[in-house]
């Protein structure tokens, strides 16, 4: 039986151009190699916050590799801030400026109680650029044609505390259920993605129906236990991991005494703890169970549901932060003053601008780091897919 290669996406806001590099990397190399242009090197795609969001593209358009790729790279290259949140200064005054103003001030201010802000910011531009991104009737068509196996998106309940994948087959996938994380076979929309990209106080939730039942649900990072995992219970043989940050970081020797962490410090090592500390750990889990499969002899390996799984990740050698300190500048003169504010341009809280900074400037380093690191993985590209 043909083996099926996974794809997973992560998440990370504005990181997540670093996966179209990774992506026009593995065209490019495969097509040097022989493989045609349209052809999907993926069965399984799956992908959590802004990973969803290119996953679904790229599976929209999992009859021509090459084209998914290209629109992918169109997007994020001519990204701006005001195609992924308001960012005048009217919508930053509706939204991020009184959000902080009523955690600041919420007992002078009753009078917002009835219709509190929801998040820091106001993501209501993503779904026009959703819209323009995806092409969901096709996604049909190449399910239906057998050019992808399966989709899977992620996200969290605020409301049940749930971690959920939703997925779409054609193919008999039965729903499982883990520790605090269960799957539901859905038709992926514009919603699910949404929600899977709703980072926590950045992007307000959104409503999702499961089973019957509307629930708020938010980024699908929070509470990911195994961000691998449903690309194997997909029936992923091999996955290709594209992470969006570092997975593991030098000690850093400092000159100077610590200062107190700003809020945006704090946030910046939430989110690092949201979206790289799961997969970072999944990662471990999967090279340890390969490990001790390889040592199985044949008669005890056909006694477990366990197999082994085929990894490589591809993930940024440089520090995302760092990268994001040098761009700053470029965003928007309302956020950048609101997240002033916060510490957030300062060297040291540019971790939680890293994954705001939905600007070409920053993107297209993204994308050029993305291609270079691939590049330099050429022999495990080939390798991987050639086995």
């Amino acid at each position: 039986m043909k083996k099926k290669t996974g794809l997973i996406l992560t998440g990370g806001g504005a990181r997540a151009a670093y996966q179209v590099g990774v992506l026009q990397a593995i065209s490019e190399i495969l097509w040097e190699e022989g493989w045609p242009p349209s052809r999907c090197p993926f069965n399984i795609i799956c992908g959590t916050s802004a990973g969803a969001i290119n996953g679904t593209a790229l599976a929209c358009r999992a009859d021509n590799f090459g084209e998914g790729v290209q629109k992918l790279l169109d997007v994020w290259s001519q990204m701006e801030v005001a195609q992924v949140y308001r960012a005048d200064s009217l919508g930053v005054i509706r939204s991020g400026a009184r959000w902080l103003s009523l955690l600041s001030f919420g007992w002078l201010l009753r009078k917002w109680r009835a219709a509190p802000p929801q998040s820091l910011l106001d993501n209501t531009p993503l779904v026009g650029l959703l819209h323009r991104m995806l092409d969901l009737p096709r996604l049909d068509t190449v399910m239906q044609e057998g050019l992808l196996h399966a989709l899977a998106v992620t996200a969290s309940s605020y409301s049940s505390g749930q971690h959920i994948t939703f997925y779409q087959t054609t193919a008999e996938v039965a729903p499982w259920v883990r520790m605090q994380r269960i799957a539901l076979q859905d038709q992926i929309g514009v919603e699910h993605l949404l929600a899977s990209s709703a980072i926590p106080f950045i992007f307000p939730a959104t409503p999702l129906y499961l089973g019957g039942q509307q629930e708020y649900c938010g980024d699908g990072s929070m509470r990911q236990l195994a961000p691998i995992s449903p690309a194997i219970h997909l029936g992923a043989d091999k996955v290709l991991v594209v992470g969006a940050g570092r997975l593991t970081e030098p000690a850093v020797r400092r000159s100077e005494a610590p200062r107190y962490p700003s809020l945006a410090q704090i946030a910046g090592h939430a989110m690092s703890s949201i979206f790289l500390d799961s997969l970072a750990v999944d990662i471990e889990r999967l090279t340890r169970v390969n490990k001790t499969l390889s040592l199985l002899p044949p008669e005890y390996l056909s006694q477990t549901p366990l197999r082994p799984v085929e990894l490589l990740v591809i993930a940024p050698s440089e520090r995302l932060d760092d990268i994001a300190t040098r761009h700053i500048g470029s965003l928007p003169a309302p956020i950048r003053t609101m997240l002033s504010g916060i510490g957030a341009t300062e060297t040291r809280g540019a971790a939680l601008a890293s994954y705001l900074l939905f600007e070409s400037t920053y993107t297209c380093e993204l994308i050029q780091l993305g291609q270079r690191d691939t590049h330099a993985r050429k022999e495990d590209v080939l390798a991987f897919f050639n086995s």
